[in-house]
């Protein structure tokens, strides 16, 4: 085409697009995106963002949101009366079942050593691990275990001790900046889809090692330790102390003992002193309750009803629940607030939508993807049957975010190739906003892949890393100052025009096809 007759052709496409609010893009991908919607969707989410009020509400004012916790549930009662006066119909918890175990919560932890130089402790209570009681003092004593010759070799010696379960851990330098963003390498180069199994699951036996932490717990308990500690940062010297559950959720599963991840530098003063044979006296102070009245577990669901397409859904979601070291704001009240933001969105700007959509905040997330499972289980299908329900025929697609307080930058395909060209062409209006890219790969680790596994579209988007893994994932440092307000306000702007365009195109998304269900592999 020559200049001049693109000069002529171009004042014609403007026109058409400013008259009908919709970029026809069919050439490549048969898709008309409509540039009308998205520009109210911009306003109402660029201009008029709630989304870190709504961060702000689920972390600063309720605090971390490990699965039945009191904070938890109370987060979970606020978010569903906030969707309800944003005007979404159906906002409600929907229960999952009603064996996940008891709550916890930590009120206090201090430890303080005593001698030969008092100075405190950075520690931080395991989930699900009992509290002291009361202020306990105790001597220090080095003992690494890590398999049953190691009990053995203790045994006898560990009364009234707190006990440091490692050597000391070597801290890295930071030679690379904790946080970054993606290149356009770094993009480019996801876009190869790989081949091949990639790494082999080495040595390691989780089911071994799991074992084993049972029948040290047994005889920690057995010898009448005070506390148990063990280095909480496992990525060099970021500064910010890992935590996960320390010890079961059933009211019948065995006791362990109180339970803290230490700062990695704090926890190798300790270990070098006691190493070499240095008396340390030291203060452990933790305060744990343990919440039994109600194991009933939940989803958040809320609506905005379709119209002529009613009876089909499109899902977007995040998953609600947290550790506890930090208050939750990366993993994952950035994409729960996200998602609650799109779908105020999408209520409030006035689009129309002919399918139904559908929010779910899935708890129980961080103990292996329960809630969202049980919720597709209910309504979709069985993964290991493979059996599905009415419903499965009616889900247009799932959108997840789970990657932390990062902008878009595209989406992972999961291997289904025919969604790429209709991506690609919503994504098409967001490159001034740097969603740019579409990759074949698959992403796992999160609630996406509980509707990848009985063939529904479900898909994560891709996102900027910034700190997630050095940093904020699962830690003390995960908290309302590491959210990136302007990636959120776009992020949800972004998800809600994918969301829209799902819900009035003709067809549902393309699906792969159904797998085989996991019973029979």
């Amino acid at each position: 085409m020559t200049t001049r007759r693109r000069l002529l052709w171009l004042p014609a496409v403007c026109l058409a697009v400013l008259m009908t609010g919709v970029l026809d893009l069919s050439a490549q991908s048969g898709e008309a995106v409509d540039l009308g919607a998205i520009q109210r969707i911009k306003d109402e989410g660029l201009d008029r963002s709630q989304v870190m009020d709504t961060a702000w509400w689920l972390t600063e004012v309720h605090g971390p949101r490990l699965t039945n916790s009191p904070q938890m549930r109370a987060a979970a009662d606020w978010a569903v009366k906030k969707l309800a006066e944003w005007g979404l119909a159906n906002a409600r918890q929907e229960p999952w079942g009603a064996d996940f175990g008891r709550g916890w919560s930590n009120e206090r932890t201090v430890v303080h050593v005593l001698k030969p130089t008092p100075w405190p402790v950075l520690a931080y209570a395991k989930a699900w691990t009992p509290g002291t009681g009361a202020a306990v003092t105790a001597d220090v004593v080095l003992a690494p275990m890590a398999n049953d010759a190691d009990l053995e070799k203790f045994k006898g010696k560990l009364k009234g001790k707190v006990v440091l379960l490692q050597a000391a851990r070597p801290v890295l330098p930071l030679w690379e900046p904790p946080a970054r963003r993606f290149t356009e390498k770094d993009l480019t180069d996801m876009q190869e889809q790989q081949v091949g199994p990639g790494g082999g699951p080495g040595n390691f036996n989780p089911g071994q090692a799991q074992a084993f932490a049972a029948r040290r717990n047994v005889f920690l308990i057995a010898e009448g330790v005070v506390a148990v500690l063990e280095p909480g940062n496992g990525r060099g010297d970021s500064g910010s102390v890992l935590t996960a559950a320390g010890g079961p959720r059933g009211l019948k599963d065995p006791p362990v003992p109180p339970q803290l991840a230490v700062a990695t530098e704090h926890y190798n003063r300790l270990a070098r002193m006691a190493g070499k044979g240095t008396p340390i006296a030291i203060e452990v102070d933790v305060r744990s309750s343990f919440h039994d009245g109600d194991l009933t577990m939940f989803n958040i669901v809320a609506e905005i009803p379709g119209t002529d397409k009613a009876d089909e859904i499109v899902m977007l979601g995040a998953h609600f629940d947290s550790w506890h070291a930090g208050t939750g704001a990366v993993d994952n009240a950035s994409g729960s607030a996200v998602m609650m933001e799109a779908m105020r969105i999408l209520k409030q700007s006035g689009v129309k939508l002919r399918r139904t959509v559908r929010l779910g905040l899935w708890t129980g997330e961080e103990q292996g993807l329960i809630g969202s499972r049980e919720y597709v289980k209910a309504h979709f299908g069985d993964p290991a049957t493979m059996q599905v329900k009415p419903e499965h025929a009616k889900l247009a697609g799932y959108f997840n975010m789970d990657n932390g307080t990062g902008a878009y930058r595209g989406i992972y395909l999961q291997g289904n190739e025919a969604v790429a060209p209709i991506f690609r062409a919503w994504m098409e209006p967001f490159r001034n906003l740097g969603m740019t890219d579409v990759t074949i790969r698959n992403t796992g680790g999160t609630d996406h892949q509980a509707f990848h596994a009985v063939g529904l579209p479900g898909f994560q988007f891709i996102q900027d890393p910034v700190q997630y893994s050095s940093r904020t994932h699962h830690s003390s440092l995960d908290v309302y100052d590491q959210l990136i307000a302007g990636d959120l306000m776009k992020n949800a702007v972004m998800t809600a025009a994918f969301v829209y365009h799902a819900a009035n195109r003709e067809q549902m998304l393309p699906r792969r096809p159904l797998p085989k269900g996991t019973a029979s592999r």
